[in-house]
């Protein structure tokens, strides 16, 4: 059986429904949920508005605030994506239904922590894993396209860490600017800087013999 998010087969956890790596990414995302959601308000106001210029005689006034950014913080974006999964988890276990309460930012916290503490039995028992940790890493990346769009890396080579039986890793490693070290996305190995020259030989093509 293959993992739900990154299709890679378990080893033998045929019961599983997300390899380990996944596991561990999807837990660490659902931590960060609060984090993005408060940082998204700092980039409410669109990019070169000047608010207090009011409206243009003859043209209608763009929208007050950066409307992505309002769908991403509203009723249908983090906080709407995190309680359905959360009522569903809920129906499938047999639970009584989540009743979100208090402000959005607060509704984020709690269903973002109610599904962290299950991701585990999510990951090992619950068949929709694969489609929720998916999802979850799509409203991830919307965020992080506003509060941090991404950098220019540089390809190391694959990973090379070793998992069960004789399996290797091999995911992609790309090294941003400015870090100290290189951690696998998907199983979480380390690569130092020491390290870096070693393995992008070792992946190079080898000569025609």
């Amino acid at each position: 059986m293959d993992c739900g998010l990154c299709e890679r087969d378990l080893h033998g956890d045929a019961e599983a429904y997300l390899c380990p790596g996944c596991t561990r990414a999807t837990g660490e995302r659902l931590d960060r949920m609060p984090k993005l959601y408060a940082a998204l308000a700092a980039f409410l106001q669109p990019s070169g508005r000047r608010p207090e210029l009011g409206r243009t005689q003859g043209v209608d006034a763009p929208l007050p605030v950066s409307e992505p950014v309002l769908n991403l913080r509203g009723p249908g974006g983090i906080v709407g994506v995190l309680e359905d999964w959360r009522s569903a988890l809920h129906a499938d276990l047999g639970w009584s239904e989540p009743r979100p309460r208090g402000s959005v930012g607060e509704r984020v916290s709690a269903a973002a922590a109610g599904l962290h503490t299950n991701v585990l039995w999510i990951a090992s028992s619950w068949p929709l894993a694969g489609a929720f940790a998916e999802e979850l890493r799509d409203l991830e990346r919307s965020v992080l396209s506003v509060v941090s769009p991404p950098e220019r890396t540089i390809r190391l080579g694959n990973c090379t860490a070793a998992l069960e039986g004789d399996a290797v890793c091999g995911a992609v490693l790309r090294v941003p600017p400015g870090v100290d070290e290189v951690r696998c996305r998907w199983c979480g190995a380390v690569y130092p800087p020491s390290s870096w020259v070693e393995l992008a030989r070792a992946q190079e093509p080898s000569d025609a013999a």
